[in-house]
């Protein structure tokens, strides 16, 4: 394991011309090659508008298979500049399954591995469950050569079990690629709910002395306006990078493992977990308690 690792991430708007949207992503993943990035991670749906806000059968269509061009184009990239990709798309795994999915590419441009997204909203403007089938691989740290990476996709973040499961799976980042943004029907809540979703995260970060990074896209899109926002946090839920809420912009921070190593010696949550007393934790809810 390096002693740093620079992590980086990219931050753009989408719109219906899926070529648009890869370029945008393919400069961002070089313009952080440039601020030395050895792990980047792209948006969620990366190649697509957050389609999610309606209910039709024809967004099927744009969903493609992980061998398919979208992850090939990334692993020429990654190959290219010896860097690790973490690539969201809509997956189509077969005919009628289909899958929120995030592919690890490693510096060489194999596939390190895949997450698929295990949380799928139903609520207004995120109708995610018409599209996506549950993930089925759990949670995991996936071995790449900058380190064990793990991957939860947007609705994952609010879950602290997702994150303390990878984390116990021995991940040395968390990665959520994002797409949540306010409704403009609802300006009063715009901030409130910008910074719940960021403490969620960095209450992750320092539940689990861990280095977070959420990339979120920018721009309108029907009803939504996306917020941006995308940061990286240090173990301490410190803000080592932190992008603005319009721009298309890109991230790189530097991570200290030292750093990390230090925080989990002088808080160390997993020595006293009581894990003895967590069984109700796998219940729906307990009533009986």
């Amino acid at each position: 394991m390096l002693a740093t690792t620079r992590i980086g991430i990219v931050q753009h708007g989408c719109d219906a011309k899926e070529d648009t949207n890869i370029e945008r992503a393919t400069d961002g993943i070089k313009k952080c090659v440039e601020q030395g990035a050895q792990i980047i991670c792209l948006q969620e749906l990366v190649n697509t508008l957050y389609f999610c806000q309606t209910e039709e059968y024809e967004h099927f269509d744009l969903a493609q298979p992980i061998d398919g061009p979208l992850v090939r184009h990334f692993q020429t990239v990654s190959r290219a500049h010896g860097v690790v990709t973490i690539v969201p798309f809509f997956e189509r795994r077969a005919s009628g399954v289909y899958h929120n999915t995030a592919v690890v590419v490693d510096a060489d441009g194999d596939i390190a591995g895949v997450y698929r997204k295990m949380h799928i909203p139903d609520d207004p403007g995120f109708m995610e469950k018409f599209y996506f089938t549950p993930g089925d691989l759990g949670f995991k740290a996936i071995p790449t050569k900058f380190g064990k990476v793990g991957v939860m996709i947007c609705w994952d973040q609010w879950f602290p079990e997702g994150a303390r499961l990878t984390s116990m799976a021995g991940a040395d980042y968390l990665f959520y690629p994002t797409a949540i943004g306010w409704s403009r029907k609802e300006p009063e809540l715009r901030e409130l709910y910008r910074n719940a979703w960021q403490t969620s995260m960095k209450a992750h970060a320092i539940a689990n002395g861990t280095f977070v990074a959420a990339a979120n896209r920018v721009g309108d899109e029907g009803d939504m306006a996306f917020w941006g926002s995308s940061f990286i946090s240090g173990p301490m839920g410190e803000l080592l990078a932190e992008a603005g809420d319009t721009q298309e912009e890109i991230l790189v921070a530097e991570c200290n493992h030292r750093e990390k190593e230090l925080m989990r010696r002088e808080w160390p949550f997993f020595r006293d977990r009581r894990i003895d007393a967590y069984g109700p934790m796998t219940q729906r809810f307990n009533e009986d308690s």
